[in-house]
């Protein structure tokens, strides 16, 4: 991983932006999460936290599920990243390998909050598997660059702490 600095930050955080705004449109109830994919200064997909198929009798926000489901498997949306690669998919299938990921999440006033440590494997293994070259998130000390090899390998060493 690295963090972007000068025009590359720049540029990230323009995409930041642009995936907070995917983000205000989640659905779900506990987080709001957006992704937009770029390739060459182009955005092929985006996506947001919902439940499947954007409909409310499929959402399941406010159950509690049981301490044996993993932390990514207590939710019932679609994550962000899913969402967006199934959208770069569809529209622009050729596109995807060698593309990068923007992810963000925002607070409840449309704000940038900043990412954690990668730690989804379930997004990290579709993301790699469809030829996303990068996966960036906006940290507190800047916008890191991951290549998702690395991303993914890390999601599977990450431990919440608490």
């Amino acid at each position: 991983m690295k963090y972007l600095k000068d025009q590359q930050e720049q540029e990230a955080m323009r995409w930041m932006f642009r995936a907070a705004e995917v983000a205000k449109k989640a659905l779900c109830l506990r987080a709001k999460c957006g992704t937009v994919i770029v390739k060459n200064g182009e955005i092929i997909g985006e996506g947001y936290n919902a439940p499947p198929l954007d409909q409310e009798n499929n959402r399941m926000c406010s159950e509690e599920f049981g301490p044996g489901k993993p932390r990514y498997d207590r939710t019932c949306c679609m994550h962000a990243e899913w969402r967006a690669i199934l959208d770069a998919v569809k529209r622009n299938s050729e596109k995807i390998q060698g593309s990068t990921l923007y992810f963000t999440r925002v607070g409840e006033n449309g704000e940038i909050k900043k990412s954690g440590k990668p730690y989804c494997t379930v997004c990290s293994r579709f993301a790699l598997d469809s030829g996303v070259e990068k996966f960036l998130l906006w940290h507190e000390e800047g916008i890191g660059a991951y290549p998702t090899d690395e991303y993914d390998r890390l999601s599977y060493h990450y431990v919440h702490a608490g």
